[in-house]
């Protein structure tokens, strides 16, 4: 599905479905200079300050792409819509947090992720969301990672997989666990080990979730981001939501 920026760069508004949750989708690749132009000051300083251009790419995508996925959400212009950054969970000063979006696009909610070549942003009419993707990295520190991140409970059933599935699964157990922090605000500052989630050859859902970070209800549900990658969507809901799966492409391409 795709949707192009109109005249005076409004973009018609997306069908209302509540509640319902969109994913798009895009690759690093699709960066250009046009979509500079849709990031506000601080992003673009942010953006000059990588060093490496692979990251400036995937910044630049993310970022452009979550304006214009709320501008289509919204019906407006994506010069109109702006992010404040939102933390309930320290006492650092400075803005930072889970991005909200303000303006004509205020009552929606995003997350934005990617990891080498993918990137996402789910955006959804009232429900918190949170959307990670994670890149399977033969070469990591499995077991250091699986000690910082899993529970006992977790690595146990990690352990029992084929060797062959256990770098997957174990990507797949922190795209579910991210997920569901970016969902809640917290991030990985709400840590990883007081949530525990079905096994990674299993249907994705929350099996507990130690107070006080854990919500009042959340829906969590695995997404197809391609061989080399796992990913997964959070929603602070009582059940199910609807998700549809967007390619980005014809979107960024609009604003060349």
């Amino acid at each position: 599905m795709s949707a192009g920026v109109g005249q005076n760069g409004a973009v018609p508004p997306a069908t209302p479905a509540v509640p319902a949750c969109d994913v798009w989708w895009a690759d690093p690749a699709l960066a250009s200079p046009a979509l500079l132009g849709l990031l506000d000051e601080d992003e673009r300083a942010r953006h000059a300050r990588f060093r490496l251009a692979a990251d400036r790419d995937r910044y630049a995508v993310a970022h452009s792409l979550a304006r214009l996925v709320c501008a289509r959400a919204a019906g407006c212009a994506p010069r109109d819509v702006a992010f404040t950054l939102h933390c309930d969970h320290c006492d650092r000063p400075e803005p930072h947090g889970k991005p909200r979006p303000a303006g004509p696009a205020a009552g929606w909610e995003i997350s934005i992720t990617h990891s080498g070549s993918r990137v996402g942003v789910a955006v959804a009419r009232g429900l918190p969301v949170g959307l990670d993707v994670e890149r399977v990295a033969e070469s990591r520190d499995l077991e250091g990672l699986a000690s910082y991140a899993l529970t006992g409970i977790e690595r146990a059933a990690l352990e029992s997989r084929p060797e062959a599935e256990r770098t997957g699964g174990f990507f797949t157990y922190w795209a579910r666990k991210e997920s569901l922090l970016k969902a809640t605000g917290a991030g990985l500052s709400g840590g990883l080990t007081p949530i525990t989630v079905s096994g990674p050859h299993e249907s994705a859902a929350v099996l507990s979730w130690d107070p006080p970070g854990a919500p009042d209800e959340v829906w969590i549900t695995d997404l197809d981001a391609g061989p080399d990658y796992r990913a997964a969507l959070s929603v602070l809901a009582g059940g199910p939501v609807p998700v549809t799966e967007h390619d980005a492409a014809d979107l960024l391409k609009s604003c060349r």
